[in-house]
């Protein structure tokens, strides 16, 4: 594993807040207290300590939508949104994975090559950095 590429990673993404903040962002901008609500037992402090620096590494924006007093909807940038695959494997992880609706299969994670269709081992000699 490429450690210190996890460690560039790792310095963007952060704590247990910014991860959270990030997910509940998936579904669509939220206003602060949407936010507040969504993440429990975040203080409103720490959540606006964490907007600002998940704004400042581009992946979220914030929208003004009321001018006073100024509030804004955060949203996830296409950055942020590119998270989306890595957080919910981290989650299927911390939980119980999902399951196949046709035949409630536990769904897994793989490498998987595009352009070949076929599967790759991640420690496979074949998988390589861009």
């Amino acid at each position: 594993m490429d450690l210190d590429a996890l460690r560039d990673a790792a310095d963007v993404v952060g704590d247990r807040w910014r991860l959270l903040v990030i997910g509940a962002l998936f579904d669509g901008p939220l206003a602060f207290g949407e936010l507040e609500t969504l993440v429990t037992g975040i203080s409103p402090a720490v959540l606006s300590s964490r907007l600002k620096d998940l704004e400042s590494v581009g992946l979220v924006v914030a929208e003004p939508y009321q001018d006073r007093p100024v509030r804004h909807r955060y949203a996830l940038t296409g950055r942020g949104a590119s998270l989306a695959e890595v957080l919910q494997a981290l989650a299927a992880w911390g939980g119980t994975p999902g399951r196949h609706e046709a035949c409630g299969t536990a769904l897994e994670l793989a490498w998987w090559c595009p352009t070949c269709q076929l599967p790759v081992e991640a420690v496979d000699d074949h998988l390589h950095r861009l």
